[in-house]
């Protein structure tokens, strides 16, 4: 018995095979690249009908692969994705993406006419353009005639299972990644009235389909017979993937932009300010920031400055922490936690003529290992007692020295997943085989701790101080 996984990012798709025991069926993957559409105006999106093209491609590449039954499917996506469908489920809208900040004015004056304490606690979500609130009431705000149309708004998992098996559902996951569902479960009728839009419109929650269409069905007999989990959240599934499902350890991954997690049983009595909640699962509570800000930085540093990356790591690695003395902002691609800014940009302070491109390199991975710190720390007052990090993604194991920034800026251990490029596939192959009644989930997939080194972690703090000053003057005081 094999279960297959997919998991949708939001610039590959990977389909891969596992057996009975959780391990990778060797040269099963199928990985599919793509680039969203991202203007200087905020759009960051894709085209869900070629989306859907590739998924399918992904899948049939990988079933060449498999020599047994596929019993279970696990789908791992993307959080905060949001496509309309007309009343023949045809897209009405681009797969509008987490990072697009167009409706960042309807997110403040969304955020003027509510409670934002208690609809963040309630749900989870903040009030930002990351979510669909804000996104909601920019579409209809901007495109009308499109908001007429659209009878349904889903997630790409949604619209895929859909399209697979003819019929709407959504997982409580990815539900609670919207910002309209509440924690304690249902769509939230207060947002929904602010908004216009209808329960109706929204997917009801199922756990799991089975039955797939005459097409796919034929198209896949292997998966004739299987159990599709519906899709959930790539950021919870990469917890479960590293091991990290209960709150002493919590999950640090850095791809394109980057997370802290927990996970808790327990729905937190309070949620420290900068902090989301989504879910995992109904009774399963996943806590924790985001960056928008991650491998895509180290990319643009890279790309911006003429740095040759043979060598670099090396060099990085001789530095001492802070050693060149500037404050950075890592907002480039604007800011989630933990201040939740629609409007912040990136900043740096103390250049001078002697300041080189390597210097602003460093500096740009230490700031965002300072951001994790602010967020390692909230999550100290929220779901406590973690005793280690386990690190995934490849934006930060590309980079040993950049891990040891991690756990020097927040003064705990971190440990390399061992899960560490595939976490959220390895997740979802956990819940699927767990579907099966197969195995047990995994306890620990981490491998030996980084240990953070006491006079580092001292320059770190007042590194930390710095760019605190630096926000509070630059964003906040703007605001």
């Amino acid at each position: 018995m094999l279960v297959m996984t997919l998991d949708v990012g939001t610039s590959s798709v990977r389909a891969l095979l596992f057996d009975g025991r959780g391990r990778v069926v060797p040269g099963s993957e199928t990985r599919l690249e793509y680039r969203p559409v991202v203007r200087a105006d905020g759009t960051s999106q894709l085209d869900a009908d070629r989306l859907d093209r590739l998924v399918h491609r992904a899948i049939s590449g990988t079933l060449e692969q498999a020599s047994d039954e596929i019993g279970a499917v696990g789908v791992s996506t993307f959080w905060h994705g949001l496509v309309g469908l007309d009343a023949a489920d045809r897209p009405t809208t681009p797969l509008i993406l987490w990072s697009d900040t167009r409706s960042w004015r309807q997110a403040e004056q969304l955020r003027a006419r509510l409670d934002l304490e208690t609809v963040r606690c309630r749900n989870g979500c903040p009030i930002h353009p990351s979510y669909w609130p804000a996104r909601l009431a920019w579409l209809r705000e901007t495109e009308p005639d499109t908001w007429s149309r659209t009878t349904r708004w889903v997630s790409y998992g949604d619209l895929l299972y859909l399209r697979l098996f003819g019929e709407l559902a959504t997982s409580a996951s990815m539900a609670s990644g919207t910002g309209l569902r509440r924690l304690t479960g249902g769509w939230d009728q207060e947002l929904l009235d602010l908004l216009g839009v209808r329960e109706r419109q929204l997917p009801p929650e199922a756990p799991e389909l089975r039955g797939l269409r005459p097409g796919p069905r034929r198209r896949w007999p292997r998966l004739a017979r299987a159990v599709w989990l519906c899709a959930a959240g790539d950021g919870a599934l990469a917890n479960v993937g590293s091991g990290c499902v209960d709150p002493t350890q919590r999950a640090l991954t850095v791809g394109t932009s980057g997370a802290l997690r927990a996970i808790t049983d327990r729905l937190p009595e309070r949620l420290a300010p900068g902090l989301w909640c989504y879910l995992l699962d109904p009774g399963r509570f996943v806590v924790g920031g985001s960056l928008s800000n991650g491998g895509n930085l180290y990319a643009w540093l890279l790309r911006t400055l003429r740095v040759e990356p043979a060598g670099l790591e090396a060099r990085i690695r001789r530095r001492r922490p802070d050693a060149a003395g500037l404050t950075f902002l890592p907002l480039l691609a604007g800011e989630r936690s933990l201040g939740f800014a629609a409007h912040a940009t990136g900043a740096i302070a103390g250049l001078t003529q002697a300041t080189t491109a390597e210097d602003i390199v460093l500096a740009g991975m230490e700031a965002v290992a300072l951001t994790f710190a602010g967020v390692d720390a909230a999550l100290d007052e929220t779901v406590p007692g973690a005793r280690r990090l386990v690190a995934s993604g490849a934006g930060l194991l590309s980079s040993p020295a950049w891990v040891q920034m991690m756990a020097d800026a927040i003064g705990k251990p971190v440990a390399v997943s061992r899960a560490a490029m595939e976490a959220s596939s390895v997740g979802a192959a956990e819940l699927a085989l767990t579907r099966l009644n197969v195995r047990r989930r995994t306890t620990s997939r981490a491998g030996r701790n980084v240990e953070p080194r006491e006079r580092a972690r001292s320059a770190y703090a007042e590194a930390r101080r710095r760019q605190g000053w630096l926000y509070t003057t630059l964003i906040q005081g703007s605001t």
